[in-house]
């Protein structure tokens, strides 16, 4: 058996954990036309709701990130306290 590098970073806890959620994912490639800093959320929901959001996605000529992204920039504006 050989030994293990503990030290490898894969599964490597952060040592500062606001500076770690905060930076960016650098395996990340996509190109999103968002702020420098992004995060990714999961929402439960039904499959017929998931079809009526890509069907007016699609209908709008837009993906379905961006059609939600705009919904809720617009539902929660942007207010001087929240930025980092």
């Amino acid at each position: 058996m050989t030994a293990r590098d503990r030290n490898s970073g894969f599964a490597a806890r952060p040592r500062d954990a606001e500076s770690w959620i905060r930076s960016p994912d650098p395996s990340s490639s996509a190109s999103i036309a968002a702020d420098l800093y992004t995060a990714r959320l999961t929402v439960d929901i039904t499959p017929a709701l998931r079809g009526r959001i890509k069907i007016a996605a699609f209908q709008r000529g837009i993906t379905v990130a961006d059609m939600l992204r705009d919904l809720l920039a617009r539902e929660y504006p942007d207010t001087d306290g929240d930025r980092p």
